[in-house]
C-alpha cells in the first residue's frame, strides 16, 4: 500500500486515507518497550490524534509479536524508573481516548505491556497463534493499568487469576472470557483487520466518537450521572450533519421502495 509514512526509532506510522497503521518495529526484540518505545509511542499517539483526516488507527507488531511489554534487559540494568511507567500510562491513554476507532492487530505474542497496550484499544483482533499474559509479578512488579482494564473486560475473578499468577492463555480462550474482540487464521489477520478498520471509517463519523466518549464513561459513573452525560451527547448527534444526512438518506431509500410497491415498516422490508 501507498500512503505518507512517518518513522521513528521504534516504530513507524503508515497513512491510507483515513486509516493510519502504527507498526511497532523493534524486532530484535520482539518489540518490546524500553525508555526509547515509551517515548515513541507518546509522539506516534500525539501525531494520531491530532490528524483530523484519519479516523481509525490500526495497531500491529512487526516480526513474531505484538509486543512482549517492557524491556527486561533495560529493567534489570536499572534504566527504568517510575518516569517510564509516567510515560507509558500516558500513552496508552491517548489512545483510548483519542477520536480515533483503535484497532489492535494482535500477531504473535502479547506480552505484558503489549496485552496492557491492546487493552487500551477500542477493538482487537488477534491471530490464532496468539498469546496472552500479563506476567509482571514474576519480575516482582506490577502489570500497569492492566489491573484496572483486565477487570473491565473479562471480570474480576478471571482478571485476578491471570494477574497474580502471570499465566499464558492463547487466542481461543482469550476470545472466550472477552479478552480479545475476534480470532481469525494468522494468514487472515491483516486482511480482517483492514476490512474492519475500512468499514468503521465509514460509518456516520460523528456518531461513532460521541458513542466511544461516552462508552469510555460507562463503568465510571453512577447512573444518573451518566443519564446527564448520554443526553448531553444524544442531543449533540442529533443535531450532526451525519444524522441530517442519514435521515435524508432513509427517506430517500423508503421513497424508492414505496414507488415499486415494497412496504416498509421501520427499515425492514414487508414483502
Amino acid at each position: 500500500m501507498g500512503g505518507a509514512k512517518t518513522k521513528l526509532e521504534t516504530m513507524n506510522i503508515r497513512r491510507d486515507g483515513p486509516v493510519a497503521t502504527l507498526q511497532l518495529d523493534r524486532t530484535d526484540r520482539l518489540n518490546a518497550f524500553g525508555n526509547q518505545g515509551t517515548i515513541d509511542l507518546n509522539t506516534a499517539a500525539d501525531e494520531l490524534a491530532r490528524d483530523d483526516d484519519i479516523r481509525t488507527v490500526i495497531i500491529t507488531g512487526a516480526g513474531r509479536a505484538f509486543s512482549t511489554g517492557i524491556d527486561l534487559k533495560e529493567l534489570a540494568a536499572g534504566e527504568i524508573d517510575m518516569t517510564y511507567h509516567h510515560r507509558w500510562e500516558g500513552a496508552l491513554r491517548k489512545f483510548e481516548l483519542m477520536n480515533k476507532v483503535v484497532i489492535s492487530a494482535i500477531n504473535g505474542y502479547c506480552i505484558g505491556g503489549g496485552l496492557q497496550l491492546a487493552l487500551a484499544s477500542d477493538i482487537r483482533i488477534a491471530a490464532q497463534s496468539a498469546q496472552f499474559s500479563l506476567p509482571a509479578v514474576k519480575d516482582g512488579i506490577i502489570p500497569g493499568m492492566g489491573v484496572w482494564r483486565l477487570p473491565r473486560f473479562i471480570g474480576m475473578g478471571r482478571a485476578k487469576q491471570l494477574i497474580l499468577s502471570g499465566e499464558s492463555v492463547d487466542s481461543q480462550r482469550a476470545e472466550a472470557i472477552g479478552m480479545v474482540d475476534h480470532v481469525v487464521a494468522d494468514a487472515d489477520l491483516m486482511r480482517h483487520v483492514q476490512d474492519t478498520a475500512e468499514r468503521y471509517s465509514d460509518m456516520p463519523w460523528r456518531s461513532v466518537l460521541l458513542s466511544k466518549q461516552t462508552t469510555n464513561r460507562a463503568f465510571d459513573l453512577p447512573f444518573d450521572s451518566f443519564l446527564e452525560e448520554y443526553f448531553a451527547a444524544q442531543n449533540e448527534a442529533m443535531q450532526s450533519p451525519d444524522h441530517l444526512a442519514a435521515l435524508a438518506e432513509y427517506r430517500e431509500e423508503q421513497s424508492r421502495k414505496h414507488s415499486h410497491g415494497v412496504d416498509v415498516m421501520n427499515g425492514v422490508d414487508q414483502e
